[in-house]
Order: C-alpha cells, then sequence, then structure tokens
C-alpha cells in the first residue's frame, strides 16, 4: 500500500480515534486485572470475547451483509491467532507487572511495527516519525527506569507480546483496504470467541456475580480498543498511529497510582513529557505535510 496523502480533517479524526483508544485499552487492562483476581487467564481472554460478542449482536446487525462476504477470511484468521496468542502473553504480564511496566515494555512494538510496515505495506520511515519512535521510547525507559528489578519471566512474556501486537497491526493496516473497522472487530469476535472457549476449558475456575461488572469492563473495552484503532489505522498510517499511543504509558501511571497504589514519582510525569513533546514534533511535522 503506498504511502497516504492526508487532509486535515482526516488526519484530526485519526489522532481523535487514537485518545479513545488509548482509553478504552486502560479500561480493559483494569478489567482484566480485576478479573484475574479470582479467574484464570483463559478465562479473562473468553470472557472478554464473550461480552463482545453480545455487544456486536445487539448493535452490529448493519455489518452482517458484509461479513457474509467474507473478504479476506485467511487474513482474518491469521491475524486473530496471532492476536489471541499476543493476548494471552499479555494479560499475564497485566497480572503480574505494573501497568505502567507492562506498557512499557510492550512499546517496543513500534521497532516491530516500523519495520513490518516498511516491509509490507511499503510505507516510507520519514525522518519525524523515526524521531518520535525514538524519542517515544526513551520517555519509556526514563519512566520505568528499567534495571535488576525488570527482569522477570513475564517480562519476556510481554515482549513476545510485542513482536505479535505489532504483526497484527500490519495485518489490521492491510485489512482496513478492504473490509470496514466494524467487520475488522466483528471477525475478530467471532474468530476469538471459541479459541478462548477451548482455552478456558482447561482452566476454569468457579465465577461470581461480583465478576460481572468486571467482564463487562474488559470486555466492552476491549471491543472499543480495537474498534477506536481500527478507524485510526483507516486515517493514518501505522509507524504514525504507534508513536502517539505511547502516551497509553503515562496515563497507565496514572491509573495505576490510583487504583492499586503502584508507585508514581517526577520520572513518570518526566517521561511523558518526553513523549509528548517527541509526538508534537511529528504531527506538527504530518501536518504540515497534509497541507
Amino acid at each position: 500500500m503506498p504511502t497516504q496523502v492526508l487532509t486535515r480533517p482526516e488526519f484530526g479524526l485519526g489522532l481523535m480515534w487514537m485518545a479513545f483508544s488509548m482509553v478504552s485499552f486502560i479500561g480493559m487492562s483494569v478489567g482484566s486485572r480485576e478479573l484475574a483476581a479470582t479467574l484464570s487467564i483463559n478465562q479473562v481472554l473468553f470472557f472478554r470475547a464473550l461480552v463482545g460478542f453480545f455487544v456486536i449482536l445487539a448493535v452490529g446487525r448493519s455489518l452482517l451483509p458484509e461479513v457474509r462476504q467474507m473478504t479476506m477470511m485467511r487474513l482474518h484468521v491469521l491475524r486473530n491467532v496471532v492476536h489471541f496468542t499476543a493476548q494471552y502473553f499479555w494479560t499475564i504480564g497485566v497480572v503480574m507487572l505494573p501497568l505502567a511496566s507492562v506498557f512499557a515494555l510492550e512499546f517496543t512494538m513500534p521497532i516491530w511495527v516500523a519495520f513490518f510496515a516498511w516491509m509490507f505495506l511499503k510505507e516510507r520511515l520519514t525522518r519525524p516519525r523515526i524521531l518520535a519512535t525514538i524519542g517515544g521510547f526513551i520517555g519509556v525507559l526514563v519512566i520505568v527506569r528499567p534495571g535488576v528489578g525488570m527482569v522477570d519471566p513475564a517480562a519476556g512474556l510481554v515482549l513476545i507480546a510485542a513482536a505479535g501486537y505489532g504483526l497484527s497491526l500490519i495485518f489490521v493496516k492491510r485489512l482496513t483496504g478492504f473490509c470496514s473497522p466494524g467487520v475488522i472487530v466483528v471477525w475478530m469476535i467471532l474468530i476469538q470467541l471459541p479459541l478462548g472457549f477451548v482455552a478456558a476449558l482447561t482452566a476454569w475456575n468457579e465465577v461470581h456475580l461480583t465478576d460481572v461488572p468486571w467482564m463487562l469492563v474488559a470486555g466492552i473495552g476491549a471491543l472499543s480498543a480495537h474498534f477506536c484503532q481500527a478507524q485510526a489505522l483507516k486515517r493514518l498510517e501505522a509507524s504514525v498511529v504507534m508513536p502517539i499511543d505511547f502516551l497509553r504509558v503515562p496515563l497507565a501511571a496514572v491509573v495505576g497510582y490510583y487504583a492499586y497504589g503502584e508507585a508514581i514519582d517526577l520520572w513518570v510525569f518526566l517521561g511523558g513529557g518526553i513523549i509528548l513533546f517527541s509526538n508534537y514534533r511529528a504531527v506538527m511535522a504530518e501536518r504540515r505535510a497534509a497541507r
């Protein structure tokens, strides 16, 4: 796919969808962590998909004609197998590591995204995008200051998940050329729900009524996050989207502090400032190019 020529309204809409996506991902993370206190990781993935299934039954009937066309089915299946595996590793990280650390480790993903976007989508590695990615990653390192304490098996699983998410995102970008964002999300639910059910049967714990609100938070958050991300990718190139997504790290640090008492200090705001400045410079450069 050649490099997109963006209009100013399209670029602004892309940024708005990314903001909604970031908030939704953090909601999904909190809901998943709360569920994992009583349920297995496999059950968390299953119930997230199950909630999404009921949501698309309620609001997704207009997408049925496009779903029936089964466009790019092989790519849908491949994307969701990769994404489901990455989700499993990522959810383990959410349970075992501080939220800011999980998102920081996850954001080795832009390196993979930039590489895959150049390889498969023929996107240009422009100087502003490269600098935004480098600056965002430096900001992440400032926030988490990885050292001996970061050497954890769960951290390795999150790094594997990051590579999987990077490849999955490239598949989504490719699918947006043939399918609507809504249909991409519908196929995600339809494919991952049976995968999650089979996995959940291998590690089933008793489900309580108090788990239901967190199922809704995790499930709706997951559905919303991927829909909003697909909308952003429809308007922005993958190598533009990912540096913006670095802002999830300071946001997650703030949520972790208030929800779970996870440490937060000046380094979080310093790192967040570096991330924000790097993205501001890149966004301004892209806007000038759009004009």
